[in-house]
Parts: structure tokens; C-alpha cells; sequence
């Protein structure tokens, strides 16, 4: 089993890694241009809850139909498999376009609510309107992925970010110092990037290889058939979606309290935490077709000991990336921007903002096995509890009891992750038995006497 997982969360591991090197080497050469980049940061920064909408819509479907996908493969019924992968793909090509035209039409009113000033908005609106015209490649290299990674084919997902990642850390320099695009540069290599990645993912899921394949059959969009993929999707959509939230409540919030200097600060914290963050949920994806098919397949032990080894793993992790960065916080804000006055904030933002970090093994390890057993309910209560009911009320209730605001909306964050964490852990003791002896009398009355 160690061998399995190790060998399934490598490449998942690497692929997250790989694929958080779409934006974060983005944020890098934008925060280094010359005389304006810590202005240009910030108003990517102002972008981010639109780039994290349309990637929590892959994940609402392609993390869902994954999930459920290989359970069905579990229990033999590759057709219906099939017709998830097909149904998916429909809806993934379909809420591209909607969202492409819904945010185009109110992009700038959307940006200066989001946070943006007179300094920032020309540098946010010129990154958005290119990305939001890749749309379409976004949702299919990122949603479909999750279907190879379903299969096992963890190798054939890591390529598919790996090859996108490479173009896009060619193009970057390129575009925006070689050609002096600036910000639209950025935005035009990430989304030829993933146009790219979306050609892999198509390929090999028309391909021989795949034993999950796209079908004309089974291209269109199946309510009866996606209903149930977007009741378990929900949990890993809101996850991400209501990042969206979290960012605007604290872009907003920052933007009164410090100013562009500070939403600068959110935007490097914001930006090293989600390597670290894609990194567990690497951990996580690489251990959910054991789950998965092991619960499926009625192998209920190998569903306890694959538990066991994920929590083991992301806690490991998680503890180590604390200490880093509560050690060296200096050298990972370097990475984006030199400017003393955006270094002094952003430093000592981070070692807050990180505070909780040590407990977020317990929360992506028990969380993403929910999402493995198919319990929806369960995984949507807890991706809204860090989130929606615990920090961004936070964000807005500390700065009541602290004179350094800004330090107060940033402690809103550990606050979140040890409550929610302490939270999650304590349900899954309580639920976690229950539903492999539900799935156990379930078996045992199927079975012919």
C-alpha cells in the first residue's frame, strides 16, 4: 500500500507543484518589471478571485466526475463510467462560455470592487480580458485531468501540467520583457499554455491507453447523469470558489486598512501559500483512487490503512512547510518583489498569515477522503465551514479588537485553519467508522447465500 500511494502521489504531488507554477511564475516577472511592479502585482493580485472561480468550475465537475467515475469502475460498470466522462466534458465546454461572456461583461465595476484603485486597474483589466478569452482551455485541461488521474494514470496527468507549465515559463519572459507586453503578456502565455495542455488531455482520452474514453455517444450534457457528479463536486467547487470570497474580503479590507502596500502583501502571501496548499492536495489526489476503488470494490481494510498513510503524509508536510516559513519568510518574498516597503509588510504578513499551517494535514487528509467515499454532504459542510462561517467573519470581527488592523485581518486566517482543522478531525473519528460499516452490512446483504 505504501508503494501504491507513493507511487500514484509522486506524480500528483509534482503535477500540483508544476501547475502552481502557472501563476506563480507569472507573479515573479510581473512583481520584477521595472519601476511598476509592485503596482502591477497588486493588480494581478485584484484578479485572483476571477482566476480561482473558473478553476474551482473544473473542479466542480471534473473532481466530482472523477470521484464518481472510478467508483463506478470499481464496481465493473465501465459504460456508465464512460457517460460521466462524456456528460462532464459537455458541461465543462459549456460553462466556459458562460463564464467567459457573464465576467467579460462586468469586468472593471468587478475589478474596483474587488479591490482595485486608480493605480492598479489598467494592470488588472489588461490580465483579465486576455485570460478570460482561454476560458474554454482552462476548464478542459484542468477539469478532464482529473479523469486520467481517476484511472491511475498519474504520470499522464503530471505531463499534462508539466508541458503547459514549460510553455508557459517560455512565453513569460518573452512576451512581457522581450516583446514589452507587461501584464497582457503574462496572461497571453498562461492561456496558450493551457491550450496546450488541453490538446495532451484530449488526446489521450481519445486515445488507446485510457480505459475511461470520450465518446460522441455520450457527448451531451446528462442531467440524470451529471446530477449526482455536481452533489459531490460541490464540496471541492466551494472549496475553491469561496476563495473568491476570502480574497475579495481581504483585498477589500486590506485597500482600507494599508492601502496598495498591503494588498501587495496579500497577494505574495496568497500566492507562496497556494503551492504549499496545491502540494497537500497533490498528497491527497494520489490516495483518493485507492480509497475510491478500494470502497467500491468492498476492500474496506485497504480503505483504512490508505487513510492512514495520507493523514500520516499531509501532516508530515504540513508541519514541515510551517516551520520554513515561520524561519524564513525573507527568502520566499524576495521571490516576487524587492521593494523595502512591500518587502517590510509582506514579511512579517506571511509569518501570520502561515501561523495555522500546521494544521491543515488534518484537514486535507480527512476532507478529501469524504470526497473519495462519495459523502457530499459531509465534504460540502466542511468546505464551508473554514471559509464561509469561520474566516470571513473573521476577516471583518478581529480588526474590532486590534489597533493594527492589518495585522488583525491577516491573523483571520490561522484563526480559520486550527478551528476548522480541530473541527474536521473530531467528524471524521465520529463518521468515518459508521460509513465503512454501512458499506460492509451493505455488502455482506448482497451477497448470495
Amino acid at each position: 500500500m505504501g508503494r501504491l500511494l507513493l507511487r500514484l502521489a509522486l506524480p500528483a504531488v509534482m503535477a500540483q507543484l508544476v501547475n502552481a507554477l502557472y501563476n506563480i511564475v507569472d507573479r515573479m516577472y510581473i512583481g520584477h518589471i521595472e519601476g511598476v511592479g509592485d503596482l502591477a502585482l497588486t493588480g494581478l493580485g485584484v484578479c485572483f478571485p476571477v482566476l480561482m472561480f473558473v478553476s474551482a468550475i473544473s473542479a466542480l465537475v471534473g473532481m466530482g466526475g472523477g470521484s464518481r467515475a472510478v467508483v463506478r469502475m470499481g464496481e465493473g460498470k465501465e459504460d456508465q463510467a464512460n457517460a460521466i466522462l462524456g456528460s462532464c466534458t459537455a458541461l465543462l465546454i459549456l460553462l466556459s462560455v458562460l463564464a467567459t461572456a457573464g465576467f467579460l461583461a462586468v469586468k472593471e465595476p468587478m475589478l474596483y470592487l474587488f479591490g482595485a484603485t486608480d493605480n492598479t486597474i489598467g494592470y488588472a483589466s489588461d490580465y483579465l480580458t486576455i485570460y478570460l478569452c482561454g476560458t474554454i482551455f482552462v476548464e478542459i485541461s484542468l477539469g478532464l485531468n482529473f479523469f486520467i488521474t481517476s484511472q491511475g494514470f498519474s504520470t499522464i496527468s503530471m505531463a499534462t501540467v508539466l508541458i503547459g507549465a514549460a510553455v508557459n515559463i517560455i512565453l513569460d519572459p518573452i512576451f512581457i520583457f522581450g516583446l514589452h507586453m507587461g501584464v497582457r503578456g503574462a496572461a497571453l502565455a498562461t492561456i496558450i499554455a493551457q491550450g496546450v495542455s488541453a490538446i495532451w488531455v484530449l488526446r489521450f482520452l481519445t486515445g488507446r491507453r485510457t480505459k475511461l474514453r470520450l465518446q460522441r455517444r455520450y457527448f451531451r450534457v446528462s442531467w440524470k447523469v451529471l446530477a449526482p457528479v455536481l452533489a459531490l463536486g460541490v464540496s471541492p467547487f466551494i472549496m475553491q470558489s469561496t476563495e473568491s470570497l476570502v480574497n475579495i474580503a481581504f483585498n477589500t479590507s486590506l485597500k482600507a486598512a494599508g492601502g496598495d502596500p498591503a494588498v501587495g502583501a496579500m497577494t505574495i502571501c496568497s500566492s507562496v501559500m497556494q503551492v504549499f496548499f496545491l502540494l497537500l492536495q497533490g498528497l491527497a489526489q494520489g490516495a483518493q483512487p485507492i480509497i475510491g476503488f478500494n470502497y467500491g470494490a468492498g476492500h474496506l481494510d485497504r480503505v483504512k490503512q490508505a487513510f492512514k498513510l495520507l493523514l500520516i503524509s499531509t501532516l508530515t508536510f504540513s508541519c514541515a512547510v510551517w516551520a520554513v516559513l515561520e524561519l524564513f519568510p525573507e527568502a520566499f518574498v524576495a521571490l516576487f518583489n524587492d521593494k523595502p516597503e512591500l518587502m517590510a509588510i509582506a514579511v512579517r504578513s506571511l509569518r501570520i498569515y502561515a501561523a495555522g499551517m500546521f494544521m491543515m494535514g488534518i484537514q486535507t487528509g480527512c476532507q478529501q477522503t469524504f470526497v473519495a467515499l462519495g459523502q457530499a454532504k459531509i465534504s460540502l459542510f466542511l468546505a464551508m465551514l473554514r471559509k464561509i462561517i469561520l474566516l470571513i467573519p473573521l476577516i471583518y470581527l478581529l480588526p474590532l479588537f486590534f489597533s493594527d488592523r492589518v495585522f488583525a485581518i491577516f491573523l483571520a486566517e490561522p484563526v480559520a485553519d486550527i478551528l476548522a482543522a480541530l473541527t474536521t478531525g473530531c467528524l471524521f473519528l465520529w463518521r468515518f467508522p459508521r460509513i465503512l460499516a454501512r458499506r460492509r452490512q451493505a455488502l455482506e446483504e448482497n451477497q448470495p447465500h
